[in-house]
Parts: C-alpha cells; structure tokens; sequence
C-alpha cells in the first residue's frame, strides 16, 4: 500500500483539477477533442452565448466523446491516470507539481 501524506494528496488533487480542465476545456487540446465532439454557440432567449456540444459517431468514437464532454467523467479517469503515475512513477513530481500549481492559480484567478 503506498502512503500518500496530505501535501501529496492536495497536489494530487490539484493536478488532476488541471488536467481535466486542459483536456475537457482548454483550447490548446481542441485537436484532442475534435474527432469526438463539436461544440458550436448558440444564443440562448435571454441573448446569452452557451456552447452546445454534439458527440460524434458511434460505438468507441460515441464513447470517447461522451467522455470529452462530460468534465465529471473525465475528471474520473484523470484522478486514476494521476494516481497511479504518481504512485509508480515518483520522477514526475515535477510534472504533477507544476499543474497543481497552475490549477491553484486558476482556481484563485476564478474566484478574485
């Protein structure tokens, strides 16, 4: 069983919020999700813009789309892939370090 003390567990959790959000949102990964999804703008009746996602495909490509567009269910499989590279493979530290530092920052930038 590997022990993961609590500054681990909320770098763990910080990463995995940044991961999930540059795979799920970020424009630089649109090429990640474009095969999968389409998200277009539409006006809402109160004259508001919302994306509106369509899943491309079926089968495997439905599936993977689904995944893309659903921040809940990828943020899932982030937390394990984290988890469990951060488990057996402890030289990326760094890597991790660096997106629960870039995730606490987009988390103080979104509530100041």
């Amino acid at each position: 069983m590997v022990h993961i003390n609590w500054i681990d567990l909320i770098i763990i959790i910080l990463a995995t919020f940044r991961l999930t959000h540059l795979i799920v949102f970020d424009e630089i990964t649109s090429f990640i999700r474009k095969p999968f999804i389409t998200v277009t703008t539409i006006e809402n009746s109160l004259g508001e813009l919302e994306p509106k996602i369509e899943i491309k495909g079926t089968g495997l490509r439905h599936f993977i789309g689904s995944l893309l567009s659903c921040y809940w269910c990828s943020g899932l499989w982030c937390s394990i892939f984290v988890v469990i590279i951060y488990c057996c493979f402890p030289f990326t530290f760094p890597v991790f370090l660096i997106l629960a530092v870039a995730g606490g920052a987009a988390i103080l930038e979104s509530k100041i």
